[in-house]
Parts: structure tokens; C-alpha cells; sequence
């Protein structure tokens, strides 16, 4: 029997190859189809047609691309004799996707999928519309020949002064029909003549099978040792982060994202490069732990204060969430050659590349204790999603994957498997190290930190000190600008010293002690305030000294009194620059009272993660099965004519709606919306109250109540 449209053939497939064409493409359920024919019309449009094509590998492309070269319909012998006997077995999937369709023993293609392939499939031409010679090409010419040889593979098309000139070669070629004319000077080899040349094959070969995955072999302890290493860092990345810019906000960009000189200076803070940085400020970013807020300061949210109450396991694995489903690439920040993209920007989304992650994950996970060759798993991946494939992405999700703690020295670890697998238990809280509340002073002005600090003593600890070093053991350096910073958040010298003799195992050496008492003694005697600025000081020689200092030309002090310097600059500029100067100053209020940074910086505006670009994920069992029952619903439903809902009085519905109540049969119903339009719905009736009718729908499936006034008429299913 022959099907005339993609339609008939849709409502020829069971119910389990409509559940299966929704199963492959996920797009043609939102929303779910009116009925057969709304269905065949969204999945010949080009939009659907083009994200099916993204989730074809490359030998399915290359079969799609060879049945281009038929004419419809073509049968499965004819593919096979222009490609490889392993194309047959693509065929059946390519049906099940709706990208051919049957018609009787033979298939179609649905009418927009030529045109996204294109009008030269494989480089072969146009169809000839004159009849064609081949045995005139065993005495051809030699330069004829050379013509031909370059057209053969693609593309098709030749370039000639003019066609009535066209030179001897393409002059013979041209009467012998197995060039054509195109325009005035293009000339093109007709398909026919180009299939010939390349002895009946589509292409030259074809690959049904993506490369062999090839890697270094390593041991799952050491990767698991080197993950769990990776996975700490990268919690405490996220911490020193989120604490620096509650210390020192860095200002936005106008056009939004994180700029050059704070990216470095954030960096420089972490000790890691800043396309780490990059990745650290994302995931914080989209998990609404940092913000951009209303004076365009970065700075970290309440969120950040809940995900550090949370065990270190739920941390870790809420990033990592975010980074694996989101569409914004972090690898772009700074990249060369092109235009300066900015951590946190508008510019980072890139479609398909949360796709590309997974795959690549995908392909560890089944390739455990190896270290993937780059080249060689750019050439799988290549093969498996060649629409989207970009071979920068993979370099980058395997180094974003290492950070993060995914895998360790290149290979999946343990908990990168448990997290893939969606295990209950991860084994990162177990793995990781417990926290200490204790740390060590030495006796040149350091403290060793002998293991992870606890929140509380990590949040004092980078106040007044900093990092020098990282790792199991992190190295603390106390200095006077670490001081300071500690002074700047309220505390006093003494409170400084004692918190120091209660943390330490080791005594406080008398040079720090020395340090904090100067440092302290020191902290205030300079005041800075708003006039736009001034500076007032009961040490007149201090004031004299600033007043004179080249390294603060470019404020421009102005003497007001013995102890009064105004200028101006902006407060908080005025104060780093007299700190850049080795000065100490504070700033004070309009009433001159000390002004302490506060310890704990929040933005004001609530979270506002970026957008991210959604892909279309498989559909779940339940949602594939109601929507196939709507569909077919919607199928009886259109299939009926207005006259078969017949217009009845009140009266002689609810007789009518008694009748089929008692025979338990189903009934189709005109019912008026509160718009006044009137739609028909196929029922099965159960019982009437209260001027209701109680049936269940069967485009739901569900049981709804119809007020019995709205109903238009009454006439049974068919």
C-alpha cells in the first residue's frame, strides 16, 4: 500500500513508535501536539529537524546524506548499493526519529530535510536532464580527464571565461553531456556522471565506527587520591574567593562580568590562574552564592553563608551540578584573538555544551583508569556529535573536570562515578580530611595550618593573615597590611593576640606581639573622612610629612589647619592610596567616630544566577505515555465534524447524558469555554450532581467535573 504524506504514516505507527519518535526527539512534546497531523508538521519543520540532526554521529549523517542522493521513494537496496552494507541498520533508526519515513516497502524523506542537507549532497551535482554516454568516457581526452578528475569529489561546480568559449577540455566535455551549463560561466558535473566517476559510492568511505579510545593506564587510588586533592582545593577556592570579594569588592563592567585587573588581582589572592579564577567566579555565580549588586559591586550572597553551613559532600556536589547542566563556557575568559569575554559577562552561553560535557564524561566513565589522549578523544566525540563537536570545548572540560575533582591525574574517579550514577553516598565527606581547630605560629611571623580549618577559624584566620601557601598543610604569614585588615574589621589588638594564644599549639613569639602592638598603636592616628575627603591628625608632623610626600602628589592635599588636610578624591581612594604609601589610616564617620570594616560583607540584592541556555532532555515514561494518549485522543477528536456534536436543549442533554451514563458508554461533548468558544471532548460519563457531570476525559486521562449549562450538545464517540 502507498502512503501519500508523512502524516498517514505517522497514524500507521503503533502507539510504542509514536512513544519512541518522542523518546529521540524530546522537542516535538513541547507542547504536546493537537493531533497526527499537528505532529508531522512540527517534525518536518526546520527548526526540529535541525536539533535532530544534532543528535545524529557521523556515519548516520553520512547514510542521511547518501539517501539524499536517491529519488523518492528509494528502497533499502538502493542505499545499499551507494554506501556500505552497514547503512541498513541506520535505517531503522533513522525511521524511529522520523527522519524517513515508509511507503509501502520503500521510504521518503520528509519534504524541508533535503534542504538542510543541502542542493549538493556529498559535493554531487544536479540531476542531468539529458540523456548520458558513459562509454564515450573511455576515449576522452587527457585534459578533458584532469577537468573531470577535479570535479569529481566536490564540488561540482567549475568557473569558465565564458560558455560560448569555454576552451576544448570543457567544450568536448559539454557536447558529450557530462558537464552543464549553469550561467554564462559556471558549468556543473551532473550527478549521474559525478556517482559514475566515483564508481557507484556516495563517498570515498565511510565510517560506522567512531576511533579506539587510547589513554595512559592509571591506578584508581592514585586517581581517587589525586581527585579528593583536587576536590578540597577546589572548596576552598570558592571560600577564599567569596571572602576576598566580601573583603574587597571588585567593581562590574558596564556591560557586566568581572574585569581584567581584578580577575588578576583575584588570582594572584588564590595563587592560581585565572581561567581557574574564571571557573570558580561561574559556578559561585550560578549558584547565586555571589551577585552582582546594585552599586555594581560583586559580592557574595546569603546563599554563600547557607551552602557553607551544609557538609562538604553537598557543597561539592550542588557546584558540580551547576557546572555540568550549564551553558556558559568559562574557557572563553581572555581568550586570544578574539574579543576580550569577561567571567560573569554576557557572552559566555554556548549552545550544546552541556552535551559535550556529558558525552565526554560518558566516555571516561566507560574507560576507567585510563588518561584519555586528547587528539584521540577529540576524534570520538568528533564522531559521535559532529554537529556540535568543538575540539577547544573538550580540552577544556577535561581541565574544568580536573579542578573540579571529577577525575584525578585525567581518568574518572570514584566520586566522579558515584555523582555520574546519581548515588545516594558519594564517599567525598569520608575521603576528605577532618577539619582542625588549631594551627601552628612559627617564629618568623608564619602559621602553619596543619589541615583543613574549621569556617569559624578559616573566617579569622584570613582576616588578619595571608595565605602564603596551599595545600594539606596551608602556610599563613602575618604581616603588617594582614593586620591592618584585621584592625579595618573591628578587632583590637589585644582581641588579636588572644584569639592567636587560644588557636596556637605553639606559643606567640614576642616579634609578633611586637608587630600587632605597632600596628595597633599605630591604626587611627590618621583619619580619613568626606569633604570630599579629609585628612585630620593631632600629629602635626604627620600632617606635614603627607603634605609633602611626591608618592601623594595626585591626591592634592590642601592645608586647612595644623591637623586638617582635605582633597578631592574619593574616601576610600584616598585610603588606599596613603596604604600604597606605607600609611595607616582609618576612615571615620560625620561625627568622627572610628569607622571598622564589617566582618562579614553581603550583597543587598537577592541571588540572580544568569541564564542559562536549556537543552531538550529525554522526556520521562509517564509524560511520553500521557502525551501519546492525548494525541490519539486529539486524533479521534479531529477526525469528528461539527455535525456530529448537534446543538440540544437542556433538557434533552441530561436525557441523553442519563442514557449513556447507564449503558458506561463513551460520548463526545460541545463545551463552551468562558470565551464563549466551544470545543469537542471525548468523555466517558460517570454520574450528575448539582448540575455537574462528572466523566473522565480522555485527553487526560483524569477525572473533571463539566458544568452541565456549558454543554453545546451530546452525540456518541465514533
Amino acid at each position: 500500500m502507498s502512503v501519500n504524506s508523512f502524516a498517514d504514516e505517522l497514524r500507521a505507527r503503533s502507539d510504542a513508535a509514536i512513544a519512541e519518535l518522542f523518546q529521540v526527539r524530546p522537542d516535538l512534546l513541547s507542547p504536546v501536539p493537537t493531533d497526527l497531523s499537528a505532529l508531522s508538521a512540527r517534525a518536518n519543520s526546520t527548526p526540529s529537524l535541525m536539533r535532530a540532526l544534532e543528535s545524529l554521529n557521523k556515519f548516520q549523517l553520512e547514510v542521511l546524506t547518501a539517501i539524499c542522493t536517491l529519488n523518492s521513494p528509494f528502497s533499502k537496496a538502493e542505499l545499499l548499493s551507494i554506501t556500505t552494507p552497514d547503512a541498513g541498520d541506520e535505517l531503522p533508526r533513522l525511521w524511529a526519529a522520523g527522519l524517513v519515513y515508509k511507503d509501502g516497502n520503500q521510504f521518503r524523506l520528509p519534504g524541508n530535510l533535503p534542504h538542510l542537507i543541502g542542493n549538493e549532497p556529498a559535493g554531487l551535482g544536479p540531476q542531468s536532464l539529458k540523456k548520458i554516454d558513459f562509454k564515450g568516457l573511455k576515449d576522452m581526452p587527457a585534459d578533458s580527464a584532469a577537468v573531470l578528475e577535479r570535479l569529481t569529489w566536490g564540488p561540482p561546480r567549475g568557473q569558465v571565461a565564458s560558455i560560448k568559449s569555454p576552451g576544448k577540455a570543457i567544450g568536448w566535455l559539454l557536447e558529450k553531456n557530462y558537464l552543464a551549463v549553469m550561467d554564462s560561466k559556471t558549468v556543473v558535473l551532473p550527478r549521474e556522471v559525478g556517482m559514475y566517476l566515483r564508481g557507484g559510492k556516495v563517498l570515498k568511505e565511510f565510517t560506522p565506527f567512531s576511533k579506539k579510545f587510547a589513554g595512559t593506564v592509571r591506578k584508581q587510588r592514585d586517581v581517587d587520591r589525586a581527585a579528593i586533592a583536587n576536590i578540597s582545593n577546589f572548596l576552598r577556592w570558592c571560600e577564599e574567593l567569596a571572602h576576598h570579594w566580601s573583603d574587597e569588592p571588585p567593581t562590574a563592567l558596564r556591560s557586566g562580568g568581572l574585569g581584567i585587573r581584578d580577575l588578576k588581582r583575584s588570582a594572584d589572592h588564590l595563587g592560581v590562574p585565572e581561567n581557574c579564577v574564571a571557573l570558580v567566579a561561574e559556578v559561585l555565580y550560578l549558584g547565586g552564592l555571589i551577585v552582582i549588586d546594585t552599586d555594581d559591586q560583586i559580592l557574595p550572597t546569603n546563599s554563600f553563608d547557607i551552602w557553607m553551613s551544609r557538609s562538604l559532600e553537598e557543597r561539592w556536589s550542588a557546584l558540580v551540578t551547576l557546572w555540568l547542566e550549564t551553558s556558559r563556557v568559562s574557557g572563553l575568559v581572555g581568550k586570544t584573538g578574539e574579543k576580550n569575554i569577561a567571567p560573569l559577562g554576557p557572552e559566555l552561553d554556548r549552545a550544546g555544551i552541556a552535551s559535550m560535557r556529558k558525552v565526554t564524561l560518558n566516555i571516561l566513565s566507560q574507560n576507567l583508569e585510563l588518561d584519555p589522549e586528547l587528539e584521540t578523544l577529540q576524534e570520538i566525540i568528533a564522531w559521535q556529535m559532529p554537529q556540535r563537536f568543538n575540539a577547544e570545548y573538550i580540552e577544556w572540560t577535561l581541565r574544568e573536570a580536573e579542578w573540579l575533582g571529577l577525575t584525578g591525574q585525567g581518568a574518572l574517579s570514584e566520586f566522579g562515578i558515584a555523582f555520574l550514577g546519581e548515588a545516594d553516598d558519594l564517599g567525598v565527606e569520608s575521603a576528605l580530611p577532618k577539619p582542625v581547630d588549631h594551627i601552628l605560629i612559627q617564629a618568623d611571623n608564619s602559621a602553619i595550618a596543619p589541615g583543613p580549618l574549621t569556617v569559624e577559624l578559616a573566617n579569622m584566620i584570613g582576616t588578619i593573615a595571608d595565605i602564603e601557601s596551599r595545600g594539606g598543610a596551608s602556610v599563613y604569614r602575618f604581616s603588617e597590611s594582614s593586620i591592618r585588615r584585621g584592625l579595618d574589621h573591628g578587632q583590637t589588638g589585644d582581641q588579636i593576640k588572644d584569639f592567636l594564644k587560644k588557636t596556637s599549639k605553639t606559643p606567640v613569639p614576642q616579634p609578633l606581639e611586637y608587630l600587632i602592638n605597632d600596628v595597633a598603636k599605630r591604626h587611627g592616628r590618621l583619619r580619613v573622612g568626606s569633604a570630599q575627603s579629609y585628612i585630620r591628625c593631632e600629629d602635626e608632623g604627620l600632617v606635614t610629612q603627607i603634605l609633602h610626600d611626591k608618592k601623594l602628589e595626585s591626591l592634592r592635599f590642601r592645608k586647612l589647619a595644623s591637623q586638617v588636610l582635605v582633597c578631592d578624591v574619593e574616601p576610600n581612594d584616598v585610603i588606599a592610596t596613603l596604604r600604597e604609601a606605607s600609611y595607616l589610616p582609618a576612615a571615620e564617620n560625620a561625627s568622627g567616630i572610628l569607622i571598622s570594616a564589617p566582618a562579614i560583607r553581603r550583597a543587598k540584592s537577592r541571588p540572580r544566577p544568569p541564564r542559562v541556555l536549556s537543552e531538550t532532555h529525554a522526556p520521562s515514561e509517564i509524560v511520553i505515555k500521557a502525551a501519546v494518549r492525548t494525541l490519539r485522543t486529539g486524533e479521534k477528536a479531529s477526525s469528528h465534524k461539527p455535525r456530529e456534536v448537534p446543538r440540544t436543549t437542556a433538557n434533552e442533554t441530561l436525557d441523553l447524558l442519563h442514557q449513556y451514563i447507564e449503558e458506561q458508554a463513551s460520548l463526545t461533548i460541545g463545551y463552551a469555554d468562558t470565551n464563549g468558544g466551544v470545543s469537542n471532548r471525548l468523555i466517558d460519563p460517570i454520574s450528575i450532581s448539582l448540575g455537574t457531570l462528572i466523566a473522565r476525559d480522555h485527553a487526560t486521562g483524569e477525572m473533571q467535573s463539566f458544568r452541565i449549562p456549558r454543554i453545546t450538545g451530546v452525540s456518541p464517540a465514533k
